[in-house]
């Protein structure tokens, strides 16, 4: 192993609190002022093998066997995506085109990616999921949760899982997607399928299991027998909670610990409470509603009651297709009440919450050396300067991959 100084920085965003004053549940800004980003000027980071071992001012920084000139530019951890859905095939371009010519969304675009992902060849699907994970790296995303869901055959799913498990070790197990075209008639019998032989199948190649808990896929009952399946064979819940409607999502999800809530779009006051007592994080994914003319969902009210927000991409070919986190912050920052500081918290510590990891998201000793070069003297640039491509180096796992 070698090791790395990175000098120079103008910026540096460890997500440290102690560094910063700022809350590191929520990410906000305390009484008093501080940033939740932990952020040191003109700073240097050095790297040794995989591991963060030293922040500090550039001038202090020790002796190392590389040295990189950061030349006043802005270094910040590398973007943890806690949602996305990149194991498809197909395209739903003509939907997209029909929606915004004025109709409206709903879930059912789902199974023309079932039919496309069922008749794709594994080297087709692997193809695509490594194509999109490469356009996610070159905008700064070193750790990416994506998921099953468009198979919904014990097979399918199966297969979704093994091919997603060789390039990411945050893998989701969605056959609670949408309930499959086969069974119709039976949603009763597809929830036994996928809380049996399709669980059975599956629970190998998944850390984490997921519902869709939504009007037209499945009610608090239906997901809560899928989670608490998942549950006993070791796969850990996420929820896709409260996205078009009111619903029992979120309660579902804080009742069960699962480690997100994604969506939270639609929340009475019982469930921002019932999240601001909870572990469970809520995941807003405002590329879904920039692509559906959605409302947008209010972090400043879950962030004011104390939750802990991450921002995600929700990349999927129906209603988010995008692999942009730095979309997603300007987003968040222009629609959703977010300050530019939260909006970056929330997008690399507040997604490493989501998944319950400490190794990443932060850029303070013993983390994992996945770090991001940005082409501008501030992070406040990733909103301040939208669509603009600003990362300009990445580092993942100490090895600089751009």
């Amino acid at each position: 192993m070698s090791s790395t100084a990175i000098t120079g920085i103008a910026t540096l965003v460890t997500n440290d609190p102690s560094l910063g004053g700022g809350s590191p549940r929520s990410g906000t800004f305390e009484s008093g002022g501080g940033s939740p980003l932990g952020l040191l000027r003109d700073a240097a980071v050095v790297i040794d093998g995989d591991r963060v071992v030293w922040t500090g001012e550039s001038s202090k920084a020790p002796a190392t066997d590389h040295r990189v000139d950061a030349a006043g530019r802005t270094v910040i951890p590398g973007f943890v995506d806690s949602h996305s859905h990149l194991v498809f095939a197909g395209d739903r371009t003509d939907e997209f085109n029909a929606r915004m010519s004025g109709r409206p969304y709903s879930a059912g675009g789902i199974r023309t990616t079932v039919a496309a992902t069922r008749a794709a060849s594994d080297a087709e699907l692997e193809a695509n999921l490594t194509r999109f994970l490469t356009e996610a790296l070159r905008q700064g995303t070193t750790t990416i949760e994506t998921k099953s869901g468009y198979g919904l055959t014990p097979e399918d799913e199966a297969r979704a899982l093994r091919l997603a498990a060789r390039h990411t070790d945050e893998v989701t197990y969605l056959g609670a997607h949408i309930v499959a075209p086969e069974y119709a008639d039976d949603p009763a019998g597809y929830v036994d399928l996928v809380t049996g032989r399709m669980l059975d199948a599956c629970a190998p190649h998944a850390r984490w299991i997921d519902v869709f808990c939504e009007r037209g896929a499945f009610d608090g009952d239906q997901a809560r027998a899928v989670l608490t399946a998942g549950r006993a064979r070791g796969l850990h819940p996420r929820v896709h909670a409260n996205q078009l409607t009111h619903g029992p999502g979120v309660q579902l999800a804080v009742e069960l610990d699962a480690a997100s809530a994604d969506h939270c779009t639609h929340l009475t006051d019982a469930d921002v409470d019932a999240l601001a007592d909870s572990r469970t994080v809520a995941t807003l994914l405002p590329g879904a509603e920039f692509s559906t003319r959605a409302a947008w969902p209010d972090a400043r009210r879950l962030l004011d009651a104390g939750v802990t927000v991450a921002l995600s991409t929700d990349c999927n070919p129906g209603s988010s297709f995008t692999s942009s986190v730095p979309f997603c912050v300007a987003l968040a920052v222009r629609d959703m009440g977010m300050t530019p500081d939260e909006a970056l918290w929330s997008a690399t510590a507040g997604g490493a919450a989501a998944l319950r990891r400490t190794d990443v998201g932060r850029l303070v000793p013993g983390a994992r050396a996945d770090l991001v070069l940005l082409d501008a003297p501030s992070h406040v640039h990733l909103a301040y300067r939208p669509g603009v491509p600003l990362v300009t180096g990445v580092w993942r796992r100490g090895v600089r991959v751009l």
